[in-house]
């Protein structure tokens, strides 16, 4: 997984960028198919505005942005927005798998059963 982190109108130490490198790598354990992680700081007078841009498999994509005084607490609230969205969408796949198709649960007899083939 490449981790990208961009800032805009100011520059961010090395501290800032192991901090929020560490902060996306714990995207990983709610969903292990993550390609990139874009973020981008943008630092406007008194606040900043954190934004990550999460790719993973299958062309699906998870967007969040978050302004706050301080960088580090606007990370956490941005992450928070996006584990929610992860952890969503790995239910969401996860439970498609396991429900049973729509003709099986209206009571037709599954293909096989007709002769049909």
């Amino acid at each position: 997984m490449q981790i990208k982190i961009s800032a805009k109108h100011g520059h961010l130490s090395e501290g800032m960028q192991e901090f929020i490198q560490e902060k996306a790598q714990k995207l990983l354990h709610y969903f292990q198919r993550l390609m990139m992680i874009e973020v981008v700081v943008d630092q406007r007078e008194e606040e900043f505005v954190v934004e990550f841009l999460v790719s993973a498999e299958h062309k699906h994509d998870f967007v969040a942005s978050e302004r706050h005084k301080d960088m580090y607490a606007a990370v956490d609230l941005v992450l928070d927005k996006l584990e929610r969205q992860v952890r969503r969408y790995k239910e969401k796949i996860q439970d498609h798998r396991r429900t049973p198709s729509t003709g099986e649960v209206a009571g037709a007899p599954p293909a096989a059963e007709t002769g049909e083939q």
